[in-house]
């Protein structure tokens, strides 16, 4: 890895899209460290500062913006109202099929998905934006912090600071856009990167100073190692091979060559993780809204009691299971093995041993769905990895080894490394002799 990045800096054109996103990335940082308007600033702080765990249920949305979300920045929705579009438009893509005909008109079908997803974002960002404003005027935001948030509780302030954290999340769309078109990588992936490693050091740093550093060395010596098993999970891969007919036309022979299908084990990314932490955070908001009632009901206290923390083994338990479900959910909507058979047969192709079509279909699903089962365990004990340390070391929520954070910090580093990699064989390709 470090050699390619030193082989890229010898490149000039190279070095120059490498310049570029770093040039990115500090305009980044610096807009997640500004405040919004309206915020009173010493009080954020203060009450920050009083509970390690005052993320509660927004660790996930906190996570993404790289800790900007509670400090009430002009960034602090980070790149997850993106995502949430993307994910919603990756769903309806298979469920309308104006969506899936303008999938399949290539470029400029894109095109017009990738806009209906900018807009799907900035509505989502107005909602999110107007939820976090309103729990941050009366004093919901943070767990135990009575000073106030922000400076007015006027309805001036919070359009301007609704208006404000919109614009934030349209200005990172386009620096994503900017190093997706300028720089190597793809942008909103490395954004998302960035706001994880962000807060990695701070994490590291609470565990020493909070558990002893002969724990902070254990907890290294581990994450050395679920780092080592993630790349090589995320690397895995299940070829099958495909065999194109050779076929005449005119007085010209086309096709004969081999090549193969690769599915990968972890065919779902971090999707599933995403899913079961939004669903799971559910209970934990009804809760939380429920927490100024002086008597609530029942429901609420068990609620409170099993699903809030994520040490209690219920929490656990129903954390696995969903990323087991929606694993296996994602990957049936991404990947149509009937699909794939026909457009084989189309262009003559077929897997050796296998007949063209529905015999190739069932193929293709027995397999997908073996190989997905340990996918989804392997998602599985990778987010349960905090969750356990929770229990063991007593570590706040933000434990930096495993989870979400862990997923997308070894797949984007490895995504990019793999194009500057082949960016630099375009330019350095020895061929068969030196």
């Amino acid at each position: 890895m470090l050699t390619a990045f030193a082989n890229a800096f010898r490149t000039p054109d190279l070095r120059k899209k490498l310049l570029f996103v770093l040039l990115i990335i500090v305009i980044f940082r610096a807009g997640s460290q500004i405040p919004a308007p309206g915020v009173n600033v010493a009080n954020v702080d203060q009450c920050l500062g009083q509970d390690a765990n005052s993320e509660g249920v927004y660790t996930l949305i906190n996570l993404f913006s790289g800790g900007a979300l509670l400090q009430l920045t002009i960034f602090a929705l980070g790149i997850m109202p993106y995502i949430t579009a993307s994910i919603i438009l990756q769903l309806l893509v298979v469920v309308i099929p104006r969506l899936e005909a303008l999938k399949k008109e290539g470029q400029a079908g894109q095109t017009k998905i990738t806009q209906y997803t900018r807009y799907l974002t900035l509505g989502l960002a107005v909602l999110q934006a107007t939820g976090i404003v309103a729990l941050a005027r009366n004093g919901s935001l943070l767990q135990n912090c009575t000073e106030p948030l922000l400076h007015s509780q006027g309805l001036s302030t919070f359009i301007v600071m609704v208006v404000t954290m919109t614009a934030g999340t349209a200005v990172i769309m386009w620096l994503g856009e900017l190093i997706t078109e300028r720089g190597v990588g793809n942008g909103m992936s490395i954004l998302i990167f960035t706001q994880v490693v962000a807060t990695f050091p701070t994490a590291l740093w609470q565990v020493g100073k909070t558990q002893g550093w002969w724990t902070f060395g254990v907890v290294i010596a581990v994450g050395l190692v679920v780092v080592a098993a993630v790349i090589f999970i995320e690397q895995a891969q299940r070829r099958i091979p495909v065999q194109y007919a050779r076929r005449m036309v005119g007085r010209k022979m086309f096709g004969g060559s081999s090549t193969y299908i690769p599915l990968k084990v972890n065919q779902a990314g971090i999707i599933p993780v995403i899913f079961a932490s939004s669903l799971l955070y559910l209970p934990a908001m009804a809760v939380q809204f429920n927490q100024n009632n002086p008597n609530p009901p029942a429901i609420v206290g068990w609620i409170n009691e099993h699903f809030v923390r994520g040490d209690h083994p219920y929490y656990m338990v129903a954390y696995f299971a969903l990323i087991i479900f929606f694993t296996y959910f994602y990957v049936s909507i991404t990947f149509n093995p009937q699909e794939v058979a026909d457009n084989m047969k189309k262009y003559g192709g077929f897997i050796p041993g296998i007949r063209a079509g529905k015999p190739t279909e069932d193929y293709l699903s027995y397999v997908l769905s073996r190989i997905t089962l340990p996918g989804a365990i392997y998602l599985g004990l990778i987010s349960l990895i905090p969750l356990i340390a929770i229990v063991l070391i007593e570590a706040n929520q933000s434990f930096p080894f495993g989870g979400t954070s862990i997923l997308i910090m070894v797949g984007v580093a490895l995504d990019t490394v793999k194009q500057i990699e082949s960016q630099l064989q375009q330019r350095n390709y020895e061929g068969f002799l030196r």
